[in-house]
């Protein structure tokens, strides 16, 4: 009985031998050999570059913190004013400021402040009291733009102009003017269009689009 135990044991240490031998050879063969987290892509695949610090202005800025509006400045339209603040008056509409002072713009304080994420609202008259209003050449906005509003903490929101719409003041809602956005962007809103002297008010209404391109 006893040889044929050792006999046994002989055989598993042979066995065990050749195992550890083995191991030895996969470990020389594939021990070198990059895992899947470090493998480089193949040739063929594009591989992804970071841009430059200062690629331009065309693309989008991160948000800039909340503070007040103090006024704007749209060089193009030779358009230049403080901002007041408008709320909503008793019948839920928003308020516009003074026809009396018709070159005052005024800021919505229910929407995102300029250069906040989402969409800061400016308005304006067109005219008013017998005069030119602050945004009587609103109109001639055109993509690409400048729109600069200077801000209570001392900084300035820049933006530029993505698109000018004339729209009917009764299809306004469906314009989505207010809807949020996932960047800063702005409106500027004024009256435009024909003058309807029964409603004393003209039937459409100018709304300039922009981004943040700079705070």
């Amino acid at each position: 009985m006893a040889r044929r135990i050792t006999s046994r044991r002989g055989v598993l240490i042979t066995l065990a031998v050749a195992l550890l031998a083995a191991l030895a050879v996969l470990v020389l063969t594939f021990g070198g050999r990059p895992g899947p987290s470090t493998a480089q892509p193949p040739p063929d695949q594009p591989v992804a570059v970071t841009p430059e610090s200062g690629a331009g202005d065309q693309d989008l800025l991160a948000a800039m913190p909340k503070s007040e509006p103090v006024s704007i400045d749209i060089p193009k339209i030779g358009a230049h004013s403080s901002l007041i603040p408008l709320g909503l008056n008793p019948d839920n509409t928003i308020q516009v400021p003074p026809v009396t002072t018709p070159l005052q713009a005024g800021w919505y304080t229910y929407a995102p402040t300029p250069g906040e994420i989402g969409p800061a609202v400016v308005l304006g008259h067109v005219d008013g009291n017998h005069q030119k209003g602050i945004f009587f050449r609103l109109k001639e906005l055109a993509a690409g733009d400048r729109v600069s509003v200077a801000r209570k903490d001392g900084t300035t929101a820049q933006f530029e102009v993505t698109k000018v719409h004339q729209v009917p003041k009764k299809d306004f809602e469906s314009e989505g003017v207010y809807n949020d956005t996932a960047d800063a962007e702005l409106r500027l809103i004024t009256c435009g269009g024909v003058f309807d002297r029964g409603a004393h008010n003209y039937v459409d209404n100018i709304v300039v689009y922009a981004r943040l391109v700079r705070g």
